[in-house]
């Protein structure tokens, strides 16, 4: 499943949302493998073109199934016929993955429909790590909301707490993360 809109469309869409301080820092890439079954490949967002979190369909595909697969020898149940408890495993398993941070390009296009359809009060309460991190390189996040956040960032995922630091290091705000 290739991204629709067209991909340099959204990116530029998304790029208009970088913060001042950071638009000349951050990048976001799409790469795809075009001799894989369904094309996709990755999704990269880069800060000093670093790759500070890549999103490879591989990767996360590889560890979704052998998560489903630990969860099946678990429960000692391997009955490949049930499709309910299949699609229930496999379910699991991937929102596991979002919560330790291990996504698929398809994850991000996901999060970034909704960040993009989404007023960003909403966004910035949301549980998903893509939508708060793009919330945190947003420019409509000020300082006064980044200065809110200083008291519960230390309770969201490592990577949040990185574009967090990023984004307060930029505006020159004090934090000690």
């Amino acid at each position: 499943m290739l991204y629709s809109p067209k991909w340099s469309k959204a990116k530029k869409h998304l790029k208009s949302f970088i913060c001042d301080s950071l638009q000349s820092r951050i990048d976001f890439q799409v790469i795809n493998y075009r001799r894989a079954h369904d094309q996709l490949g990755r999704a990269v967002i880069t800060v000093d073109k670093i790759e500070k979190l890549s999103m490879c369909t591989i990767t996360a595909e590889r560890e979704e199934f052998r998560r489903t697969w630990d969860k099946r020898i678990e429960m000692e149940d391997f009955d490949f016929d049930d499709v309910e408890m299949n699609r229930s495993l496999q379910d699991q398993s991937h929102e596991q993955l979002k919560k330790d941070g291990i996504y698929g390009q398809y994850d991000f296009f996901d999060a970034l429909e909704k960040y993009f359809n989404a007023p960003i009060k909403d966004s910035l309460k949301s549980t998903d790590i893509l939508i708060k991190i793009l919330c945190l390189l947003d420019r409509r996040v000020g300082k006064r909301t980044l200065l809110k956040m200083k008291e519960t960032i230390l309770t969201e995922h490592v990577l949040v707490q990185d574009f967090y630091k990023l984004r307060c290091e930029a505006e020159n705000i004090l934090v000690a993360v």
